[in-house]
Parts: C-alpha cells; sequence; structure tokens
C-alpha cells in the first residue's frame, strides 16, 4: 500500500460520504482523529456539531427542516475511560455499552449492520483509540453488504499497534458520489498526518467539496497525559 495525501484523497472525491482519520500527530506526541460528515440532501446539510461531554453529537442546525431524525442525528464520538469512541452513527453508544461490560470492540459491533437506507445500505464505519500511560493503539471497523446486496453483512475490523508518526488511516462511507451510492471497498487508506492541530484541521477541511460539506471534528490527546484537544468545524453557523 502507497501512503497517500489525506487532502488530495479529499479534493479529487466530491462525496466520500462520512469519514474517520486516525493516526498519530507528526511530532509524535499527539493520538489524532477526525471525523467528518457530508450530505447531498437538504435533512442530511441541515446539521451541525455540537460538544456533549467529553464526546460531540449531531443536532439540527434548524429544526423546522429536520424530516427524518433516525440516521442523522446521534453521538458520533463519546469517551470510555482511556478509550475514545468514534463512529457515523448510533453504533457509537453500542460500541461503549459493549466495551463497558468488558466486551471487545468487534464483539460490540455484532450486534448491528450496515444502514437500513436501500438502495445505498451505507456501511457503518468505527474507530476506537486506546491511550494509556504513554501507549497508544487504535482499531477500525466497517460492517458493509455484500456487494450493496441487502440481507449479508460483510464485517471487517484493522487493529494498528504502536502508530508511526506522522500518520494514520482513512475510511469513509462511499468511493464517490452515485445512486445508489458505492460503498468504500478495502482497506483503510494510508494516509500522512500533518501539522499542529489546527493546522491539520485547516487542512481537511479545506480539502473536502464545499457544496457537499457540513462538519468536521478532530482531536489531539496527548499520549504521556491523556489531556485533549478539540477543534469542531459547522458550515452551518447562526
Amino acid at each position: 500500500m502507497e501512503k497517500q495525501s489525506l487532502e488530495a484523497i479529499l479534493k479529487e472525491n466530491a462525496y466520500p460520504g462520512r469519514g474517520i482519520v486516525i493516526g498519530a500527530s507528526e511530532d509524535g506526541k499527539s493520538a489524532v482523529c477526525a471525523y467528518f460528515i457530508m450530505g447531498r440532501s437538504t435533512n442530511s446539510r441541515n446539521r451541525v456539531f455540537v460538544e456533549d461531554g467529553e464526546g460531540i453529537r449531531t443536532e439540527a442546525f434548524d429544526p423546522s427542516l429536520l424530516t427524518d431524525p433516525s440516521l442523522i442525528i446521534y453521538a458520533p464520538v463519546r469517551v470510555l475511560g482511556n478509550k475514545t469512541i468514534v463512529t457515523n452513527g448510533d453504533q457509537t453508544d453500542t460500541i461503549y455499552e459493549g466495551m463497558d461490560k468488558q466486551q471487545t470492540f468487534e464483539q460490540s459491533l455484532r450486534s448491528r449492520k450496515y444502514e437500513p437506507d436501500a438502495p445505498n445500505l451505507t456501511p457503518r464505519i468505527s474507530g476506537v483509540m486506546h491511550v494509556e500511560g504513554g501507549t497508544y493503539n487504535y482499531a477500525m471497523s466497517i460492517l458493509k453488504s455484500d456487494n450493496q446486496r441487502d440481507g449479508s453483512c460483510n464485517r471487517f475490523t484493522f487493529a494498528y499497534e504502536n502508530p508511526y508518526k506522522g500518520e494514520g488511516r482513512f475510511i469513509h462511507t462511499y468511493m464517490g458520489d452515485g445512486n445508489p451510492l458505492p460503498s468504500f471497498e478495502g482497506e483503510p487508506e494510508w494516509v500522512g498526518i500533518e501539522g499542529d492541530i489546527d493546522t491539520f484541521t485547516n487542512k481537511v477541511w479545506n480539502a473536502l467539496n464545499e457544496q457537499n460539506k457540513v462538519s468536521l471534528f478532530v482531536r489531539f490527546i496527548d499520549i504521556e497525559t491523556g489531556k485533549y484537544e478539540t477543534r469542531i468545524m459547522n458550515k452551518n453557523v447562526k
């Protein structure tokens, strides 16, 4: 696999959908995660990220325009002790509750599958970061239909130990725009992570398609102390 520019991937894809990036900062001091959402419909675009405890949740920007909250209102990020969970749906809660009962990341997701939004059958993408006492590892998961056919769920988990500084992995829901939307294929993409939190946030935000981007969350977690910094970007601003 060849390491790619995250900016280039985003600029070349008008609609990756929802995406998770996890890795390590360029200086090797921070665990890094980013999560973005995009939208094609008024309902999908009518959202913002807001802080919720140590995590975030999605919220309708204009409640009067909200038509179906089932797949767009959820908590993308939650923190369980030294674990940070990030997903593209309400499986955040499933993972949190499972791991709180000593289940593994993979076991926690056994009760879930891709989203019930035929014909797209959007994959559920998830990640968990474990930062403790100067050590850091992470895992990513995708639950997807079998070649966009309903009824069969394919489950893939990827685990990364002692990640190299200045790089990470990127997984997103769609390969690009289309009807139906084509599901992500293959391993999470190997990408570079450049700069401090503000530089990285701005690079990702500016690379997302201007028409389709909605919100972006970025967090840098100090690997030694567990303290973190967060940035949130919303296209909809009051």
